[in-house]
């Protein structure tokens, strides 16, 4: 659901506009704090090439050039509680 907007979103996983906005805003500051991010986030060196994933698929190089890295492959560890498992499910 990248890209799309708040509506798209709440539509896709039948939630409020609201619900939507309120969990978005958390995930934000929650990787944006400083434990999370000096402790999952590596910045990649100048020197590092492009993965050839994103240098050969032109869906992906205009967005990409000149960035430092993006989040390629990440996982998070997610352990919701009993009455939150159901809506976590086949969420990516």
């Amino acid at each position: 659901v990248t890209g799309l907007s708040i509506r798209h979103v709440g539509e896709y996983f039948q939630r409020l506009n609201g619900m939507i906005s309120k969990y978005f805003k958390k995930i934000l500051f929650t990787f944006s704090s400083h434990d999370i991010y000096s402790k999952y986030i590596q910045l990649q060196r100048s020197n590092a090439p492009v993965h050839p994933t994103i240098c050969n698929n032109p869906k992906f190089f205009p967005f990409f050039t000149n960035t430092i890295s993006a989040i390629n492959g990440m996982h998070i560890a997610c352990a919701p509680s009993s009455e939150e498992r159901y809506a976590m499910r086949n969420c990516k």
